[in-house]
């Protein structure tokens, strides 16, 4: 980054150069504003990492056979490290905004800005494809999908109802996704313990079907798999709401990475072990047609369709928040316009209300227009969009264990390093799997914030003449 050569290493922290951020004295309190204890904080992070597509992972996967197992371990390695990477910055600077405050406190503003650009970016593009993709769903249980209109206006539904329980206060937003959390992971869990019992090795298939060597296998399944676990930033995201964000952030983080895992894990052995693997490879539905095979009958689509239309929704309600959380940190910065600052019943409402707009837009475009293939390709870019916070946040704590000062425990120091190294392969490997168009377009996504950039700055530079820092704390003192 420029800004690293620009910015002394002593500016980031420096409350001369930047004031202290001062919270919202009306986010926090109220009667409809709550803090998120750990389980709440978990369920946030495996909500936001298990959505949809856990529904077709296996029929994904299966093409490659048996040694696509083996990818999961290696992805499951690299996201609980970047789990881990995220407590330990939680627990040195535990305010809302994650990958932005870690980013911005390293290595300056102009770092920071294109974490919360990128991250805003990711959150309302990836709303857009979640209630879409629920339209699928839920045409199964209501048949919605027969016209655009009512597939729209079924899309639009869905993404205004979790976007009202945001503005209703976050008492709800986690009530809401500890609900939807326990709800989805029922039938998820049935099928991944149940199947179990009814696992016949004959089923399996070959281990390696790919045509490729068996690292070769491993690296192309992998590329689909990696974007399963995009979401394990949630809790840092969210840090200013969760109680105890010091110590609580890495557990959550940490706990729900791993429980994502486990479920991702024992899914998809059992709907192996459970449908044949030449059906498999065609299914459309495969933990449906695992429900069928384990307990006969056809009403294992219905099951299925609900539980998916259950996560999905989940999914949205804690994307939503998050959608508004980096832009409301970096708007207290003044690195985003300060109406981002504005929050209400600890929700910043500004925020959600323009990211559920944009979201709208898009799908109501996605539809009407018929261009299936642009929203496809856009929906594509967040996959690297979303890895640029990633890699920024395992930069900033490289350059904390590097510039560290003080007493050093040199085996926490090893540890810490080397999880460290291993986050930042792994975002590295995250962005290299969206493939070379999304890498492009999503540069041209990036860099546009870039303009965006230089417009804030320079109105800031050209605020009422006093003391521009002084007016941007008091926007935000005030902004409630």
């Amino acid at each position: 980054m420029h800004s690293t050569g620009t910015v002394p290493k002593s500016a980031p922290a420096s409350s001369e150069t930047r004031p202290v951020p001062v919270e919202d004295p009306h986010g926090d309190t109220g009667r409809h504003a709550r803090r998120f204890g750990l389980p709440v904080a978990t369920a946030l992070v495996m909500g936001n990492i298990i959505g949809g597509g856990i529904f077709l992972l296996p029929a994904s996967i299966a093409p490659y056979g048996t040694v696509s197992l083996l990818a999961f371990g290696v992805l499951t390695v690299g996201a609980i490290a970047l789990a881990l990477v995220f407590g330990r910055l939680a627990a040195r600077d535990p305010r809302t905004g994650g990958p932005y405050v870690y980013a911005r406190e390293a290595f300056g503003d102009f770092a920071g800005f294109l974490a919360a650009w990128s991250y805003w970016i990711t959150t309302w593009v990836s709303n857009a494809a979640l209630a879409v993709a629920a339209v699928g769903y839920l045409d199964v249980l209501v048949p919605v999908g027969g016209h655009a209109w009512t597939a729209c206006l079924a899309a639009l539904a869905l993404q205004w109802l979790p976007a009202l329980a945001n503005f209703a206060g976050t008492r709800y937003v986690g009530a809401v996704q500890l609900v939807a959390t326990v709800l989805k992971f029922v039938p998820l869990l049935l099928v991944a313990v149940g199947g179990l019992f009814f696992f016949d090795p004959s089923r399996l298939g070959p281990f390696n079907s790919s045509g490729h060597g068996a690292v070769g296998a491993v690296s192309a399944s992998a590329a689909l798999l990696l974007f399963s676990y995009l979401g394990v930033e949630s809790a840092a995201v969210s840090a200013g709401e969760v109680e105890n964000a010091r110590r609580n952030v890495g557990r959550a983080t940490v706990i729900g990475t791993a429980g994502a895992a486990l479920v991702y894990l024992l899914g998809t052995l059992s709907v192996f072990g459970t449908v044949p693997h030449d059906r498999l490879v065609t299914s459309t539905a495969p933990f449906s047609d695992a429900v069928n095979t384990m307990f006969g009958g056809s009403w294992g689509g219905t099951a299925v369709a609900l539980a998916a239309l259950v996560s999905m929704t989940g999914c949205l309600n804690g994307w939503t928040l998050l959608s508004a959380q980096t832009p409301y940190a970096a708007a207290k910065d003044g690195l985003f316009p300060a109406a981002f600052a504005r929050r209400r019943r600890g929700v910043p409402t500004v925020g959600v209300a323009v990211t559920v707009v944009l979201s709208s837009l898009l799908t109501a475009y996605n539809y009407l227009s018929g261009s299936g293939q642009v929203f496809e390709v856009l929906v594509l870019v967040t996959t690297f969009t979303a890895t640029v916070p990633y890699l920024l946040a395992a930069a900033a704590q490289i350059f904390h264990l590097v510039s560290g000062r003080g007493p050093v425990d040199r085996a926490r120091l090893v540890r810490d390093s080397v999880i460290t190294t291993v986050a930042a392969v792994f975002s590295l490997w995250l962005m290299a799997g969206a493939g070379y168009a999304a890498v492009y377009q999503g540069a041209l996504f990036l860099f546009a914030g870039v303009i965006v950039y230089a417009i804030l700055a320079a109105r800031r530079q050209r605020g009422p003449a006093g003391a521009p820092e002084d007016a941007r704390t008091a926007d935000t003192t005030g902004s409630a």
